[in-house]
């Protein structure tokens, strides 16, 4: 069913199109025969068009297996306490941000929140229109740097968070994951959950004995929706292990390879001495990094795209 209604949002957005593009052709032929100069008002539509259908051929940079798929985003803060964990905060607000400026619906799946302030860590699910597909190339770690507000002596601090991209699957026909390898452990919720918080073992933790992988989901009101949800997380996560099999597969057969650990930064984000963001694998510089911590991605997302075309 979601296929479908894919297809059909798919198919109803060039219907648009072809319309308006219909209705100013016999507007122009109206004016034509009737002699009257609506230039400028025929120009206003003109563009309209012409800027979405530069959209809609950039949507076909969108051709990747999983990029149609919503997507789900899991923030963790680096070693540096306060810092790293208020980064990580900033981090899943710019994000927030970004998917509420497209109108896309999100989710906080799990959230560990810091000793003083911050996150420790966060799962986010974004729901929208090739989501997936417009934030893949977000993960790495995200480097900033700046006076550290919880610093009496004021100095310059550099904190470190790293953001795993995964693709949310709609069944389970993609990864097999039988039941005799998952060790499933409830506890009680620490945080936002309804009336059950503190009294009822909602929360679920989730180890797949195979791969060692543990996820946790906390925020539902029940232990099954919570269950559910850490599925959900584990199937995305075995599928982001596959695709970087692939990627370094293909990056061998290339001659070359660079291993995503923690140490390699995709994005540096400094607000003193100077005020830069900096993509260091596209190039791509702004000098109004709280434009982009405000949610303002598109120009930045474009560039990385672009850039990873054929990868």
């Amino acid at each position: 069913m979601r296929e479908i209604a894919s297809l059909s949002s798919e198919i109803s957005i060039w219907d648009t199109l072809s319309s308006d593009i219909d209705n100013l052709s016999e507007f122009m032929d109206l004016c034509v025969q009737d002699g009257e100069d609506f230039t400028e008002d025929l120009m206003v539509d003109f563009l309209k068009i012409q800027n979405r259908v530069e959209e809609l051929e950039f949507e076909l940079v969108f051709a990747g297996t999983y990029d149609q798929s919503n997507a789900i985003i899991n923030i963790s803060a680096g070693a540096g306490g306060s810092d790293s964990q208020d980064w990580a905060q900033m981090l899943m607000r710019m994000y927030l941000r970004w998917a509420e400026n497209r109108r896309f619906s999100t989710k906080i799946l799990d959230l560990s929140s810091g000793e003083e302030i911050g996150v420790k860590s966060t799962t986010i699910e974004i729901s929208g229109r090739n989501a997936y597909g417009w934030l893949k190339f977000e993960q790495g770690v995200h480097r900033l740097v700046r006076i550290s507000p919880f610093d009496a002596d004021h100095q310059r601090h550099t904190s470190f968070a790293l953001a795993e991209i995964l693709p949310e699957l709609s069944g389970s026909h993609d990864v097999e994951i039988r039941d005799d390898e998952l060790k499933i452990d409830t506890y009680r919720a620490s945080g936002n959950g309804g009336q059950n918080v503190q009294k009822v073992e909602s929360a679920v933790r989730i180890t797949h004995l195979p791969s060692g992988l543990v996820v946790t989901c906390q925020n539902e009101r029940s232990q099954i929706q919570n269950r559910e949800s850490a599925m959900k997380v584990l199937r995305a996560r075995l599928i982001n292990i596959q695709i970087q099999k692939q990627a370094q597969e293909i990056a061998d057969i290339k001659g070359s390879h660079i291993s995503p650990e923690w140490g390699n930064q995709i994005r540096s984000y400094i607000l003193h001495p100077y005020k830069l963001v900096k993509d260091h694998r596209t190039g791509y510089e702004s000098h109004d990094p709280q434009d982009i911590l405000d949610g303002n991605l598109d120009s930045l997302l474009h560039k990385s795209l672009l850039n990873n075309l054929g990868n």
